[in-house]
């Protein structure tokens, strides 16, 4: 099981730490403040009161065998000297949040494995709601490629994957759906459309923008 170690336990660190946990992940949560590791000890495996900037702390917890840390503190400078010292740890993979263009940078600079801007993904996931009715999530895997969840189109219903042809037709991979009885991985060609179905689509942006369309 991956074990994720999440630093800095603002509304985005909690909300992230929570959901790992929640999802069947071993967590971590990391944070200066002792009224915040109070609030999220119950739900996570661990909760630490630490300096995420302090070296010595970092290496006592053995951060360096954590599959994946997670750096989500709010504030620039802290965020880059704690990314620093998580690379040079040795930690397999470093994820930080960042607040503009110029912290990305950085730490892109230093070797950072992802950025994430939580601020700006979700101002993107929530207008594609909004502006089309059909889309309930969006989520961009990069500036041209992202992943949809979409009610199936009218004029899919009562048709195989087979019969739409969609990678053919329209460029994109439905990679499930979601039934009234449940969800199906990997739909193969036989699977069947239905009214009221939800469909996890992923492809081009170009690609997804026609779905959203129909």
């Amino acid at each position: 099981m991956r074990n994720f170690a999440v630093i800095g336990m603002g509304r985005f660190g909690e909300s992230l730490a929570r959901t790992l946990y929640t999802t069947g992940f071993e967590v971590l949560a990391i944070d200066l403040d002792q009224e915040r590791i109070d609030t999220i000890a119950p739900y996570v495996t661990h909760a630490v009161q630490a300096d995420g900037t302090d070296e010595l702390a970092l290496k006592a917890l053995g951060l360096r065998n954590f599959d994946v840390i997670v750096i989500a503190m709010g504030d620039m400078q802290s965020s880059i000297l704690c990314t620093l010292l998580c690379k040079e740890m040795g930690v397999p993979y470093v994820v930080a949040k960042a607040n503009n263009a110029a912290h990305a940078k950085v730490l892109f600079r230093m070797g950072i494995d992802k950025v994430v801007f939580p601020e700006r993904d979700m101002g993107v996931r929530i207008a594609h709601s909004l502006v089309t009715g059909n889309i309930l999530d969006y989520i961009e895997l990069s500036p041209d490629f992202g992943l949809i969840e979409t009610s199936a189109p009218k004029e899919w219903e009562g048709k195989t994957l087979q019969e739409l042809n969609v990678r053919v037709r329209f460029g994109i991979n439905i990679m499930a759906i979601k039934t009234d009885e449940g969800m199906i991985i990997a739909p193969t060609s036989d699977d069947k459309i239905n009214a009221g179905d939800i469909l996890i689509v992923i492809g081009d942006n170009n690609a997804l923008k026609r779905i959203e369309k129909m």
